[in-house]
Order: C-alpha cells, then structure tokens, then sequence
C-alpha cells in the first residue's frame, strides 16, 4: 500500500502536468468549462459502465479522467481568480464535517437510515434554512435516476410508504389507469400514466434496496448479448434477420440464454 506522501506527491504530479498542458497544448489551451461539460458527463458514464461490468482495471483508468477533469476545471477557475484546487478540496472537506456530526461532533446514530436522515436535515438548515429537500436534484440527471433520487430524498425525512409492500398495491392501480387510457386517444394521459408507472416500479425498487437504474442496464446489456447471439448466428447461416421466423429466433435467443 503506498504511503500518504506518494499519493500526495502523486495528486501534485497532476497538478504541474496540469500547469503545463494548458500553457503550452493548443487544445487544452482553449478548453473552457463549457466546452468540457460534455466530455465530463460522457467520462462519468463510461465509469458507470466499467462499475455495471465489474471492471477494476477500466474503474481505475476512467477514475483518473474524472479527477483529470476536476482538475482541469479548478485550473480555469483559478485563471479567473474564482476558486483554486485548494479552495475546492476545502469546501467538501467542510462539508463532509459539517454533515457527519456522528463522526466528527457527538451526535449518536443508530445506522446507516439514521445517517441518511440526518444529512438531509442538515442539509435543509444550510442556506439559512431556505433549501428546500428537492433543491439538490439536478434538473439534467436522467428522469430515472432522478426519479430515485427524489424519493430517496423524501424518504429521508419521513414521507414514504409505512409498508414497503403496500407498494404493489400503487403499482397495480398505475397498471390499472394505463389499461383505462389506452381505450381512448389522448396520448398525453397515456404518457402521463406510463410515467406515473414507471415512477412507482422505480419506488418499489428502492424500497427493495435496488438501483432501478442499475438494473435495468444490466438488463440492457443482458438483451443486447442476446440479440447479437441472434443476429451473429443468422449470418453464420447467410441469412439476414428479416429473412427470418419469430420462432426461429426464438430459439436461438434461448440458446444464448442457456449459455450465461
């Protein structure tokens, strides 16, 4: 295990190839954090995609494009004069006091729920108390993931279901309106319906302790593997997949089902 020096000396090594990059490579010159937001959000999910695959090398290589990333922005915000790497570390290690008094302070938890509820209280009392729970929810993050990041939020001070199976219940009623909708045109309920589904499936998986987002990529990836089975055998065989039969298919999806 390395030592804390050569992890520091590591994190300014950065720092100074930072420095230099952007003196003297003509792109990372004129970079600016608009024109890096979209290459951040795409390393981000590449590092979702290497934790879903259970890579470590990958996690480890897409981790430093991250960091680089922060880096890269505390540069242009020290060529400002706004902030500074310094002040960046600074603020999440005030933060992480400030929001963990069962660490650094002496309230008692009782666990893990209980330290979840305390720091969106604590939350709540920071800008003078005028944060509201839901404020924190980035309006960008994808509906799925936001959607279980509001309820966790919820939840956390006190507004969830009593009986984590009396959600079925919620979800069998949202089935039950889709069915309705669907006999008339109005598509706009339909939608709506269909989200206030898929809002509910996605609180039935949190009250289960499940990552719908997680699950549903891994089920992704799972429907992906086996349609390129399909696809690969269909032009094994000269065929195209249009050229063949529903139960044709089948079978070979099933096939590629017996192989996992």
């Amino acid at each position: 295990m390395r030592t804390r020096k050569e992890k520091l000396e590591a994190f300014g090594r950065l720092l100074d190839i930072m420095d230099e990059l952007r003196e003297k490579c003509p792109w990372d010159r004129e970079q600016t954090m608009e024109s890096l937001r979209n290459l951040t959000i795409e390393e981000t999910y590449e590092l979702a995609d290497a934790i879903i695959d259970s890579d470590l090398e990958e996690i480890k290589t897409e981790l430093g494009d991250i960091l680089l990333h922060i880096v890269f922005y505390a540069k242009i915000g020290d060529e400002k004069g706004a902030f500074d790497i310094e002040d960046v570390i600074n603020t999440v290690n005030e933060k992480l006091i400030f929001r963990h008094p069962h660490v650094f302070g002496d309230r008692k938890v009782s666990g893990p729920g209980e330290v979840v509820s305390n720091w969106e209280e604590i939350k709540t009392r920071e800008n003078n108390g005028t944060k509201r729970v839901l404020d924190g929810v980035p309006a960008s993050l994808p509906a799925m993931i936001k959607a279980h990041r509001m309820q966790d939020k919820v939840r956390a001070i006190g507004f969830d279901w009593e009986d984590s199976s009396d959600v079925w219940l919620k979800v069998g009623e949202e089935i039950a309106e889709i069915k309705r909708e669907l006999s008339g045109e109005n598509k706009n309920k339909i939608e709506m319906e269909f989200g206030d589904l898929l809002f509910s499936v996605v609180n039935a998986a949190r009250l289960y302790d499940i990552e719908p987002e997680t699950a549903l990529e891994r089920t992704n990836k799972k429907f992906m593997r086996r349609f390129n089975y399909i696809e690969e055998n269909a032009r094994h065989k000269g065929r195209t997949l249009k050229e063949m039969t529903l139960k044709e298919m089948d079978k070979l999806w099933e096939e590629a089902k017996s192989k996992e």
